[in-house]
């Protein structure tokens, strides 16, 4: 076989692989809302901001830095476990408390080791503390902790690749979910403006009821003002301009279906990934060297690197994950938590 025949046969597979592979996503995709399959033409609409969805995940996850091992004696030897775990016990005791872990290992008995997701809550707090300034000690500096705390593990994966493929896959869900919201936001507005219409419906009827009949010819009632009218009748145009921009509900599926649409062609506004690098001493202390050493008072300061996570509707939540190498040999008997309750009764 040519070379020429060789690269065209390569690149059909190449092509067939791309788009089984995109095939697979849209199922995904359209298994979270079901209701998208009755939408015209939805799988054409939908793959090219999949297609863009796509390219944007797997850039960030390329992003992601290779796995660290995850070990007691790598706590002393790895800045980043050593800023993840605050022991060396602390490692291994982590990660064998995840029952994903376990049950990966038990339906993978050929693996000797996996590769894995940590997932840790990021605190971040200003203190007061000791630093070196020439031959002087200060204990007033201001310094930044860095503390990880919540380590779960749920995701894992035979080889790196697997893991990172892995990983798009929870961050397409993720953008699916940011799209399952804004038509549910989109559901609840409608509700709310029907409601709102039907009442300023109901107050515009009682209105022109009081400027007509016996009492208000008589003058034992007096009639609403031209202006009450007139405001009244104003908001209902703009509840009916609202309610129009929403479409009818009839299109409901078709509006949701370029809601989702909206959310995969442009996702970096619901999806923030990226990478975080500090220099950290080993208590976690950020170096920021304005002290002439390393500004944690003379001890070595390190970078250690990890990924972050904002999610928009949660400003307050900031969830930080670094991939991991860990090994059967080191997970730890599961704790019998039954045993340890009757042993503190007796």
């Amino acid at each position: 076989m040519s070379m020429l025949s060789w690269l065209l046969n390569r690149h059909r597979h190449d092509d067939r692989a791309d788009h089984q592979q995109m095939k697979q996503m849209l199922d995904r995709v359209v298994g979270m809302s079901p209701p998208l399959r009755f939408a015209r033409n939805y799988e054409a609409r939908l793959l090219p901001a999949l297609t863009e969805a796509v390219r944007y995940i797997e850039r960030l996850t390329a992003e992601v830095p290779a796995a660290h091992e995850a070990t007691a004696a790598a706590w002393s030897s790895d800045p980043c476990i050593h800023a993840f775990f605050t022991t060396p016990q602390d490692v291994c005791a982590a990660l064998s408390q995840s029952e994903h872990l376990r049950s990966y290992f038990e339906e993978h008995a050929e693996l000797l080791e996996v590769f894995a997701v940590l997932g840790m809550a990021l605190h971040q707090r200003q203190v007061f503390g000791v630093a070196q300034h020439g031959v002087a000690t200060r204990s007033d500096v201001a310094q930044t902790t860095v503390s990880f705390s919540d380590h779960q593990v749920r995701v894992c994966g035979a080889t790196d690749a697997e893991l990172r493929q892995q990983i798009v896959l929870r961050l397409l869900d993720q953008l699916m979910l940011q799209g399952l919201q804004k038509i549910e936001t989109d559901e609840s507005r409608r509700n709310a403006l029907q409601e709102e219409r039907a009442l300023l419906r109901a107050r515009l009827v009682l209105l022109e009821r009081q400027a007509a009949g016996v009492q208000s010819m008589l003058g034992s009632k007096a009639p609403p003002s031209v202006g009450e009218m007139a405001s009244a009748q104003a908001q209902l145009d703009r509840n009916e301009q609202e309610l129009a921009k929403l479409g009818l509900k009839t299109e409901t599926i078709e509006r949701g279906l370029g809601l989702i649409c909206e959310v995969l062609s442009s996702p970096g506004p619901y999806l923030c990934v990226q990478q975080k690098k500090l220099r950290l001493d080993p208590m976690n202390i950020v170096a920021d060297g304005t002290d002439g050493t390393n500004g944690t008072g003379g001890r070595e300061a390190n970078e250690v690197e990890f990924t972050v996570v904002q999610l928009p509707e949660s400003a307050n939540l900031t969830r930080a994950f670094s991939l991991l190498r860990f090994k059967r040999s080191d997970l730890l008997p599961e704790r019998d938590m039954f045993g340890e309750a009757r042993r503190l009764l007796i």
